[in-house]
C-alpha cells in the first residue's frame, strides 16, 4: 500500500469513527487498523526523509544518494 493509499483509507476510518454510531468491537477493530496505518505512514515518511538526507550534488550538478553511515542510521532510530 502506498503512502497516498494509506492516508486516504485512515481519512475515512477517522471520519467514520466520528459520524457513525459504531458498535464497540467496530470502533476498536477500526481503531487498531488506524493505528497500524497511522505507524506505516510514519514509517515511509521517516525512509523519505532519510533518503532527502542522504542526497547529495556530484561535481557535475547531478544528484545521487550518497550511502548512510553506521552513526546516521543509529542516530535516526
Amino acid at each position: 500500500m502506498t503512502y497516498e493509499e494509506a492516508l486516504t483509507r485512515l481519512e475515512t476510518i477517522v471520519q467514520a469513527m466520528e459520524s457513525e454510531e459504531l458498535p464497540l468491537e467496530s470502533m476498536l477493530a477500526r481503531f487498531e487498523e488506524g493505528m497500524n496505518l497511522s505507524k506505516a505512514c510514519q514509517a515511509k515518511l521517516a525512509e523519505a526523509e532519510l533518503k532527502i538526507k542522504q542526497l547529495e550534488q556530484t561535481q557535475d550538478g547531478t544528484l545521487a544518494v550518497k550511502p548512510a553511515s553506521l552513526p546516521e542510521l543509529v542516530s535516526e532510530a
